[in-house]
C-alpha cells in the first residue's frame, strides 16, 4: 500500500545530494516507465528517503512530474496551531514548481505561508490487489511525496500564471473559455508556491506476491481488479439555456491516466 517516507526533524539541507534508487517495472495502469521520462534523478534527503519497500522507490524525476500530472487532487499537511492537519487541495504544476490554491481566509493556506515545513501528497490508484494470503492483497499505485517549505505569491503575473495552471490541472480549457477573476474575487485568492526540490516518488505494479504456503493452492484465485478514473456526460447546469451545448474542451475531455 502506498506509505509516505517517515518524517523527520532534522532540516533538510539546501542543495540535496543526488539519488539513485531502483524503478520497479510498471504496472499496465500506469502511463509509462521510469526509463521514457526524463533522466534527471530526484533529489535525497532524510526525509524524503523511503524506509519501507525501497524497491518501490522511483528515482526519475519525470516519474514525479507524470504523477502530479495525473493527480486531480493533492493532500497538503502541516502543523497548524499545535495540531496535524491535512486538507484536500487544488494544485498544479509548472516545471518544478507546485502551485496550491486556497482561499486568504483559510487558516492552514495562512499557517503554510508562514513558511512552516509542509508535506504536500498526490496518489493514483491503480488497481486493487487480490492474493492467496490476505497479508498479501495491497493496492497498485503511483504516489508522490513533496516536503519544503511554500511562499506566498503575490505578485500579479505570478499569480496570474499559477492560477491558469491551476486552472488547466483541473479544468482545461476553461482560462479561455470562463469569466477570469475580478480584482475583489482576487483578493479572496492565495495562491501558495512550492518548491519540488525534495520528494520521492513510489510505484507498486504488477500479480500479487506469493508465499511459499501458497504455492501449490489451486482452489483460491488471485489477480488484480484495474482502477480507472473516469468521466460522465456533462451535466449543464439548470440555469444554462436548453440549446446551449458543452463546449468541446468539457464535451471531449479525456480522463487522467
Amino acid at each position: 500500500m502506498p506509505t509516505s517516507p517517515q518524517p523527520s526533524t532534522t532540516p533538510s539541507p539546501t542543495t540535496p545530494p543526488p539519488a539513485a534508487s531502483p524503478s520497479p517495472a510498471p504496472s499496465s495502469a500506469a502511463p509509462s516507465s521510469p526509463a521514457q521520462r526524463s533522466g534527471t534523478p530526484l533529489s535525497s534527503t532524510e526525509r524524503s528517503t523511503l524506509t519501507r519497500k525501497q524497491d518501490r522507490g522511483v528515482a526519475d524525476r519525470g516519474e514525479l512530474h507524470a504523477v502530479l500530472d495525473a493527480g486531480l487532487l493533492c493532500h497538503l499537511a502541516l502543523v497548524s496551531g499545535g495540531s496535524p492537519l491535512c486538507v484536500p487541495t487544488g494544485y498544479g504544476r509548472d516545471g518544478d514548481t507546485l502551485y496550491l490554491h486556497g482561499s486568504t481566509g483559510s487558516g492552514n493556506v495562512r499557517t503554510a505561508a508562514r513558511g512552516v515545513d509542509i508535506c504536500v501528497t498526490v496518489t493514483i490508484l491503480d488497481g486493487i490487489v487480490y492474493a492467496r494470503s490476505l497479508n498479501n492483497h495491497t493496492m497498485n499505485y503511483r504516489s508522490a511525496v513533496v516536503h519544503g517549505r511554500a511562499r506566498a505569491v503575490t505578485e500579479d503575473a505570478e499569480r496570474d500564471r499559477a492560477l491558469q495552471v491551476i486552472s488547466d490541472r483541473l479544468a482545461p480549457g476553461s482560462w479561455d473559455y470562463a469569466r477570469r477573476p475580478d480584482a475583489k474575487e482576487l483578493a479572496g485568492v492565495a495562491v501558495l508556491a512550492l518548491d519540488l526540490t525534495e520528494a520521492s516518488v513510489k510505484v507498486r505494479g504488477g500479480d500479487p506476491a506469493e508465499q511459499p504456503a501458497d504455492v501449490d493452492r489451486d482452489d483460491v484465485w488471485a489477480g488484480v481488479i484495474d482502477v480507472r478514473t473516469v468521466f460522465g456526460s456533462p451535466r449543464a447546469a439548470s440555469y444554462v439555456p436548453a440549446d446551449l451545448p458543452a463546449p468541446p474542451h468539457v464535451a471531449e475531455r479525456p480522463a487522467p491516466r
